[in-house]
């Protein structure tokens, strides 16, 4: 079967005729020059050498040609590869179905180009802690930095954490970088001294243990919610940095510019573990040698 397209510009919507090969050669006389009715779809076609068949609708008149409308007729093969390439597009010029497509594209460069920037990797970390007892279900949930400094290799799992956001930052931490132990919730919290990541993040045991006060009933071993990380004992700072000093800074940063201006302890304070920048990490660990403020 060879497949023949015709294009109806600026009218009704394209028709697509197929005829028999065989035909074609019965009727073989007159190729070349005269015109000839296809009675079994009532339309008349015109047969010119060495050029494709132009089929129009019996019965219908070309209408006047705008601008924009101009197109070479190319040979059958590039025909078909238009039509398959093409096949559920609308029959409209090829000029105007490039202009489209290019529209569309220019649209999904666009959308990529305004995707929320990269976050930021964070290589340094805050994590708190309760030094001093508290009951809770029963169980004492203290752990202070002296805690750590008993455990078998100074290393514990830093386990119980139970906010989405935390939970991911201890997701981020990779293996060798160094954390700020905060003391909390205590009578003056402040930062105690420095750990290091021993072990990247894995599976939290603690919400499955239904004895454990951190307990989650909604976390299921074949997709645990919750996750910890391993940390070792460093070293103790040489003086206890206090809450108190460090809001001081923040706020003559936040006023007059500093490397403390956006530091989550105070932007997002709630957080039991937070992340700091490189300039953050350090600024506070000069503050050791410094006289209290």
């Amino acid at each position: 079967m060879s497949r023949l397209r015709t294009f109806v510009r600026n009218g009704p919507p394209a028709r697509e005729f197929f005829v028999i090969q065989s035909f074609f050669l019965q009727c073989s006389e007159f190729y070349g020059s005269d015109h000839f009715d296809l009675h079994r779809y009532n339309v008349p076609i015109l047969v010119l050498p060495s050029q494709p068949l132009l089929l129009h609708l019996s019965g219908m008149a070309p209408k006047m040609r705008t601008r924009g409308t101009t197109r070479t007729l190319q040979s059958s093969n590039d025909e078909e590869t238009k039509t398959n390439a093409h096949s559920e597009d609308s029959p409209l010029e090829v000029g105007q179905a490039v202009r489209g497509k290019r529209k569309g594209t220019g649209k999904q460069e666009s959308s990529k180009a305004k995707k929320s920037p990269v976050q930021p990797q964070y290589c340094h970390w805050l994590m708190k802690s309760e030094p001093e007892s508290r009951l809770e279900n029963g169980i004492d949930v203290k752990f202070g930095i002296e805690d750590l400094k008993t455990l078998p290799n100074q290393t514990g799992c830093w386990d119980g954490v139970r906010n989405y956001q935390a939970r991911n930052f201890m997701r981020d931490m990779k293996e060798g970088q160094h954390a700020f132990f905060y003391h909390s919730n205590c009578k003056e919290p402040g930062i105690a001294g420095v750990m290091k990541i021993v072990k990247e993040s894995y599976v939290d045991h603690t919400q499955f243990d239904k004895k454990d006060v951190h307990y989650d009933a909604s976390s299921k071993a074949d997709n645990p919610k919750w996750s910890m990380v391993d940390v070792q004992f460093e070293r103790m700072l040489k003086r206890f940095i206090p809450l108190s000093e460090l809001k001081k800074i923040h706020l003559q940063h936040k006023a007059k510019g500093g490397s403390l201006n956006g530091m989550a302890l105070f932007t997002r304070a709630r957080l039991s573990v937070q992340p700091l920048t490189s300039e953050e990490f350090e600024f506070v660990l000069s503050l050791e040698d410094n006289d209290p403020l």
